[in-house]
């Protein structure tokens, strides 16, 4: 009787043990899966992206990802602009500055090349690699479409602004025309210096994007199930 008291002793302790484990690694499990089911965009490209001028509450990330939660998504929007910076500066630093947890990306980089009146050439080739390299590893993309300065004339808009729709439909990405769209050239929706949004600004472009970043997630949706 006391060897039996002792195994059943033994044994409910145990037993109770392996429960309490079970409901530990369950809830483990269940915090993990919580946190696999946000999904993660990060939005790459320039001060666009970044927010120059703006606090950082009104940059176009943050915006954005309060839009999407607003509608039932849930999603995080890294902020992976940095002003300035061209193709070229974007290719550099792509690999390594790409968050490990990216599901998607928004590709919103070209800008600067206009600007500057880089060869189209270049942006495209820059731009081509980009794309081509977040495909390959898995990230849904959505390209973000820039427009040349009219005063940089027809010949070299006619080879730059092609660019984001031609890449789309090589790599059957998405594609949103022009991300800033409804806002260039507005002064009331410009900062001082007329090229970059101030907050109403970057409302216009979130409130215009939102459907193609919507798409993007079904996207990212559908491929993970």
């Amino acid at each position: 009787m006391q060897t039996n008291t002792v195994f059943e002793f033994f044994f409910r302790r145990t037993r109770a043990g392996l429960a309490a484990f079970a409901l530990f690694l369950g809830i483990l499990i269940g915090v993990d899966r919580a946190q696999a089911d946000t999904i993660t965009i990060t939005a790459f490209g320039d001060s666009l992206t970044a927010g120059y001028g703006l606090a950082p509450e009104d940059a176009f990330p943050v915006v954005l990802e309060e839009a999407l939660r607003a509608k039932g998504h849930d999603v995080t929007i890294i902020n992976s602009g940095v002003s300035g910076d061209t193709t070229t500066a974007g290719r550099d630093r792509l690999e390594w500055s790409l968050d490990p947890a990216t599901d998607g990306v928004i590709l919103e980089l070209g800008a600067n090349d206009a600007l500057r009146g880089i060869s189209p050439s270049i942006s495209r080739e820059n731009l081509d690699w980009m794309v081509e390299t977040l495909v390959g590893k898995g990230h849904d993309v959505l390209i973000a479409g820039m427009v040349a300065p009219p005063n940089l004339g027809r010949d070299y808009a006619g080879d730059f602004n092609p660019i984001f729709a031609d890449l789309a439909e090589q790599y059957e990405t998405l594609l949103y025309h022009f991300f800033l769209d409804g806002v260039a050239a507005e002064a009331s929706l410009n900062q001082s210096d007329g090229i970059h949004p101030n907050r109403a600004g970057v409302d216009v472009i979130v409130e215009r994007i939102l459907p193609s970043v919507e798409a993007l997630i079904a996207r990212i949706e559908n491929n993970a199930s």
